[in-house]
């Protein structure tokens, strides 16, 4: 194993560990995505997979195959799934969202149209089908094919749950299970399914991609009104855009009448003025609900540890952990 370099990003170092899985995961990505008689597939496809993200899903995949022992190739092909699969999402996300920015780039609905981000969406999809049934793993298919499932129904609920202020925390965390927390799920339960492990193993797998993904998404709300270059969004984003997460949820519940009407002019109606903002920001602090978001991040990457803690000892077992620590040092 190489030794840690000073300063580096754990999701860098388990990179780096994981380059020669990850070239063949890329590799497989380009030659999946291209088409013989749509020439736009591959050139939308390739204007967001060639963006610079850090591949963090596919990576779990093969962490979790590698900590597992597994010596095949199929978590090349279940990596590539993987990332199939949030690339989708983020085209239809895209669209469903009206964005016109992705990862700091004009997105493909803008450079393009939402047909085209649509239809190749729907194209990535099919593909990562295809990759899956090539592990000849029935139950691979069924975590995979649940997830996307789970994906799409977060994505739905969300639509419907964004600017109604009945929303709890419970459809809250539906929401963030669905959107995010399942494909991080799904991407470590696999890898642990085709090295054959345990089901104790497995289960403890699915349990800190669950853990993780909640963690990542409530950071991600919470920065948006806290502020960070690492989210490339706006601080007050999700303000702007009326929607409902979770540091404003739990101040809706405390929120007085008068709060309650502001909550309700700019959330539910969209009626934002200039001062909007610094007003949402003041009343989040006073009912202390940004801390309180903090505290739940934390708890989740805490879940995720323990999940961890009952596997093997292992090299990539430690980045696993030091990953998750590194999620919510963001609002720490």
């Amino acid at each position: 194993m190489m030794l840690d370099k000073p300063g580096q990003k754990p999701h860098d170092r388990l990179a780096e560990i994981l380059s020669d899985d990850m070239a063949q995961v890329n590799t497989l990505i380009r030659t999946r995505m291209a088409s013989d008689h749509a020439p736009r597939i591959p050139e939308v496809t390739a204007h967001l997979v060639e963006a610079g993200g850090k591949r963090l899903r596919p990576m779990l995949t093969l962490a979790a195959a590698r900590m597992c022992g597994y010596t095949g190739d199929n978590h090349i092909k279940l990596a590539a799934t993987v990332e199939f699969i949030h690339t989708a999402t983020l085209l239809h996300d895209d669209v469903v969202d009206e964005s016109e920015k992705r990862r700091g780039r004009p997105t493909a609905n803008l450079l393009w149209d939402n047909k085209s981000s649509v239809l190749v969406g729907d194209y990535l999809f099919a593909r990562s089908f295809q990759l899956m049934t090539e592990t000849n793993n029935i139950r691979v298919l069924g975590i995979l094919s649940d997830a996307a499932a789970t994906i799409a129904e977060g994505e739905v609920l969300q639509m419907t749950a964004a600017q109604d202020l009945k929303t709890t925390e419970a459809i809250y965390l539906q929401v963030v299970r669905g959107k995010t927390a399942a494909l991080f799920s799904a991407a470590t339960e696999v890898g642990g399914v085709i090295a054959d492990m345990d089901e104790s193993q497995v289960k403890a797998l699915y349990d800190y991609g669950d853990a993780l993904g909640i963690a990542f998404q409530i950071v991600d709300d919470l920065l948006d009104y806290w502020g960070s270059d690492a989210t490339g969004k706006n601080v007050g984003d999700d303000f702007r855009e009326r929607k409902l997460t979770l540091p404003v949820i739990k101040a809706v519940a405390l929120a007085d009448t008068e709060e309650h009407a502001f909550w309700t002019r700019t959330i539910a109606k969209g009626r934002q003025e200039d001062g909007d903002l610094d007003h949402a920001i003041a009343l989040l602090n006073k009912h202390g609900t940004l801390e309180a978001t903090r505290a739940e991040a934390n708890d989740w990457i805490a879940k995720a540890r323990a999940a961890l803690a009952t596997l093997p000892a292992h090299p990539i077992r430690d980045m696993l952990n030091d990953l998750a620590d590194y999620v919510v040092a963001r609002v720490n």
